[in-house]
């Protein structure tokens, strides 16, 4: 790639890594390089006859991939003088690190996904529609298409709703909020597993409810703990575990749901990923439908931007009550996100775009399994962050700080554990922003400090 492509506009992408259309890739490749700060505002980028001679694709496709980079915003063109990078350039990469928490496990972005293309369609469609109803404040719960939307969806996990049971809320965070909220009270001992989504320990706190990890979440280990003081609740993610990349079986799901309808103790199952593989499996929930609490989240599969949640209550007064808890704390999911999701789970779109973070997702998973070679590492094949457990020679903390100086997000196992004592850990996401360069790089360093633990000590000048 040029170094000058101010002076000479001499620019070369790397479209090989991408796949997908060409055209796309060219304009991503433009986005990615204006991050990275190789490219300025006046910037001139090269000809598009002289560009697709150089990557020995069709002129055709260079046009269609400035078109596209030209209605996002990011280049201007100047009629005979050429296409220049757009003022929108000026701190692009410090304003995406600024504003991005990296310590979020967030979907990979694909390129052939057109996520952008299809949240414009999804507005220009409901803008068109007429229904204005649409923009303004929805009935507790969410509207009445949103929540038949949220019904259809989760049979595909086995799980029988009324519409009257679902609740819109405003992502996983709030549905968890307002099922705590309802159902949990200070004292209340809810079992869980030793490593646990901070957002969860954060409702534990502000509740006062006691958190019971268990190293196996099995019948057994529960009724262990049950038979040692009561429980109230079970939380659990059962497919793809944040952080540990765990997942439980169908016949172990069958199974721990029975236990929990014997005993009589709550399921809060948090399915944030359990949408993403191409053969989801059933839903504790839904061997147990009067004892759980079920999420399905967009913000895993789809992307963060999409503050969207679908979750089913055991019953319609539950329901009721959740969306109570729900209206205090956020009011409501955001109209228009929920409004998108229900269309695009009736024209298709809702597939083609989880298709497309999946298949982003396993590649990504098979680069990592192929750098990485034998570390011991967790992982979904369909997911998009690694379960690094670590040895004694090996600090969390610094090997964390080191591959988030590479843009690869490392987060430590002390942030999820509920108690102390837990083996030590680096939760790896493989998604985000990063593009495939800066995942290959981040992947080099972990390996090498995994193979080379000496090459952790800190020189201290």
């Amino acid at each position: 790639m040029g170094s000058d492509a101010r002076a000479s506009g001499s620019w070369l992408p790397d479209l090989s890594a991408d796949a997908g259309p060409k055209y796309r890739a060219v304009a991503a490749a433009i986005a990615a390089d204006i991050a990275r700060g190789r490219l300025h505002h006046g910037d001139r980028l090269p000809p598009q006859r002289e560009l697709a001679a150089q990557l020995g694709i069709d002129l055709t496709t260079v046009t269609k991939g400035y078109d596209l980079a030209r209605q996002r915003g990011l280049i201007v063109a100047r009629g005979r003088a050429g296409s220049f990078i757009g003022p929108q350039a000026r701190g692009a990469a410090a304003a995406t690190a600024a504003q991005t928490d990296v310590m979020m496990n967030s979907p990979p972005i694909p390129v052939e996904a057109g996520l952008p293309e299809a949240m414009a369609a999804a507005m220009t469609a409901l803008t068109r529609s007429g229904d204005l109803a649409r923009l303004h404040y929805q009935r507790p719960g969410g509207a009445a298409a949103d929540r038949e939307t949220g019904a259809d969806l989760l049979a595909r996990v086995g799980l029988a709703s009324d519409s009257e049971q679902m609740v819109v809320t405003a992502g996983g965070q709030n549905a968890l909020h307002a099922i705590a909220s309802s159902l949990l009270r200070p004292g209340d001992r809810v079992a869980c597993g030793q490593y646990l989504y901070p957002g969860f320990q954060a409702l534990a706190r502000r509740i006062g409810f006691t958190l019971i990890p268990l190293a196996d979440l099995t019948p057994a280990a529960l009724a262990t703990a049950h038979d040692a003081a009561p429980l109230r609740a079970l939380y659990i993610v059962p497919t793809n575990d944040n952080p540990t990349a765990h997942t439980i079986g169908a016949s172990d799901r069958a199974a721990i749901a029975a236990w929990a309808r014997d005993a009589g103790v709550q399921i809060i199952e948090d399915d944030a990923y359990g949408l993403l593989p191409e053969k989801p499996l059933p839903a504790i929930t839904s061997f147990a439908p009067d004892m759980g609490w079920y999420i399905a989240s967009m913000a895993k599969v789809i992307s963060p931007a999409l503050r969207v949640a679908f979750v089913r209550a055991p019953g319609v007064t539950q329901a009721m009550q959740l969306a109570a808890c729900q209206h205090e704390s956020a009011v409501m999911a955001p109209p228009v996100n929920a409004a998108m999701v229900s269309l695009w789970l009736t024209d298709g779109s809702f597939d083609r775009l989880v298709s497309a973070v999946r298949k982003e997702a396993a590649w990504r998973q098979r680069l990592a399994g192929t750098m990485l070679g034998d570390a011991p590492c967790a992982a979904h094949p369909e997911g998009y962050h690694l379960w690094l457990p670590l040895g004694p020679g090996l600090a969390p903390e610094v090997l964390a700080a080191a591959l988030n100086l590479e843009g690869l997000s490392a987060v430590t196992s002390d942030r999820f554990a509920v108690a102390g004592g837990a083996p030590k850990a680096l939760r790896v996401s493989l998604g985000g922003a990063i593009d495939h360069s800066i995942l290959a790089r981040g992947l080099r360093t972990l390996d090498g400090h995994l193979r080379s633990p000496a090459a952790q000590a800190q020189p201290v000048i």
